[in-house]
């Protein structure tokens, strides 16, 4: 009758544990490598990565706190007097 210790269960999940996150990492790496790719491909269209990356930033937040953070900006970039204001009639 064999038995099978705690200490070796513990090991063989933090085994597992491991290599799942080890494989993660990998798709991970390989992902990453994939959306630098496409980068690089709009980059050679003619668009600007820089704002393309803004726009998958905004994409990622909801209304709410999108219109917020475009309030800020605004509201910051008028007090350091880089907004034209338009005049009252």
């Amino acid at each position: 009758m064999s038995t099978v210790s705690p200490d070796s269960v513990a090991q063989d999940q933090l085994r597992a544990f491991i290599e799942r996150i080890e494989r993660m990492e990998e798709e991970k790496k390989a992902i990453a490598e994939d959306i630098k790719e496409i980068y690089a491909e709009a980059k050679g269209n003619g668009f600007d990565t820089k704002v393309l990356r803004k726009i998958v930033t905004i994409r990622k937040q909801d209304r709410a706190e999108r219109m917020e953070q475009e309030a800020l900006l605004e509201l910051y970039m008028s007090a350091l007097g880089m907004v034209d204001i338009p005049p009252e009639e």
